[in-house]
């Protein structure tokens, strides 16, 4: 059983910065990439940032220059470094994993974490 594990949330003025972290365990063989969405009240889930396991980056423009996603492949874990964060930035934030192959030969398409709180006050 594939599971993700995020922590790092909590409450930050804003201007302030947070880490996140999310760890996959399990009998992991390989994953073909990760990231991190975040869903704020009343709104849709986005995706934040994303990192493939080449080190490919992707992330949403409202993030651009204040956030960084970063891997390591090795612990099976991705990190969200959050800087200059807005209170638009407060919402919960999920680690997804993509294409998550487990040494029995089974594979996950898509695996999400519980989830983590990240508030921001002004």
């Amino acid at each position: 059983q594939v599971q993700l594990v995020e922590s790092g949330g909590g409450l930050v003025q804003a201007g302030g910065s947070l880490r996140l972290s999310c760890a996959a365990s399990g009998s992991i063989f390989s994953i073909n990439a990760m990231g991190w969405y975040r869903q704020a009240p009343g709104k849709q889930r986005e995706m934040v940032a994303g990192i493939t396991s080449g080190g490919s980056t992707v992330y949403a423009d409202s993030v651009k220059g204040r956030f960084t996603i970063s891997g390591d492949n090795a612990k099976n874990t991705v990190y969200l470094h959050m800087n200059s964060l807005k209170p638009e930035d407060t919402a919960v934030y999920y680690c997804n994993a993509v294409r998550v192959v487990t040494t029995d030969g089974d594979s996950h398409l898509e695996v999400w974490g519980q989830g983590t709180l990240v508030t921001v006050s002004s």
